[in-house]
């Protein structure tokens, strides 16, 4: 009978035993959440190889939303390469439009989204506007920044303002100047983070 009264008591004093010790180093209970940080996305971020439309045409990549990256995907374009001003300028609109556009169910399924208003429309330069610029039919500083900065990776991508660079030159459709646009690797990776108003370059000469 003794043994049996004396393990209850022992357990009780091992019980009172690791509640100290916890005390000791620092562990008291609370009532408060503690904030670890956003759950990670279980997005894949990727779309099948054989999900795009096959067809004559140009592939570019667009960069749209995932997991709050900015992530570029492959769409086919039906558009000559440009040459010119006039097929540039019919080029930069297509790019346009395929940001614009809903993504396709399999880039849904893979996390894709986008944040670039539509309709939006692209004009030539000004004659005061530096070569190569590309005017919007909204001000850029008007769009969000999720949008802006699929838009200057977009154009980047495809239509920079010089040769093997990474910024474009964008204006609105006011009097404002138009403005330099790098896309940044931080530019990919935080787009949400407006991008910083670049340079306004040197008007192109007539």
């Amino acid at each position: 009978m003794r043994r049996r009264l004396l393990r209850p008591a022992a357990a009780l004093a091992g019980l009172l035993t690791l509640g100290a010790a916890a005390s000791g180093c620092g562990i008291r209970p609370t009532s408060v959440p503690v904030d670890a940080g956003p759950a990670p996305s279980r997005v894949p971020c990727t779309v099948p190889g054989n999900a795009a439309a096959q067809f004559e045409g140009v592939t570019v990549q667009v960069y749209l939303v995932c997991g709050a990256q900015l992530v570029a995907a492959q769409r086919p374009v039906r558009i000559p390469e440009p040459k010119g001003t006039a097929d540039r300028v019919r080029f930069a609109q297509a790019l346009l439009d395929e940001l614009g556009a809903t993504p396709s169910g399999d880039e849904k399924d893979a996390g894709y989204a986008t944040e670039v208003p539509a309709p939006l429309t692209v004009t030539a330069a000004r004659p005061n506007d530096p070569a190569g610029a590309l005017r919007l039919s909204r001000n850029p500083q008007d769009l969000s920044s999720l949008a802006l900065s699929q838009v200057v990776c977009t154009y980047a991508e495809n239509t920079p303002a010089a040769p093997g660079s990474a910024q474009v030159v964008l204006g609105g459709p006011g009097e404002d100047p138009a403005r330099g646009y790098t896309c940044t690797s931080e530019m990919k990776s935080r787009p949400d983070n407006a991008p910083t108003l670049g340079e306004i370059p040197s008007p192109s000469r007539s």
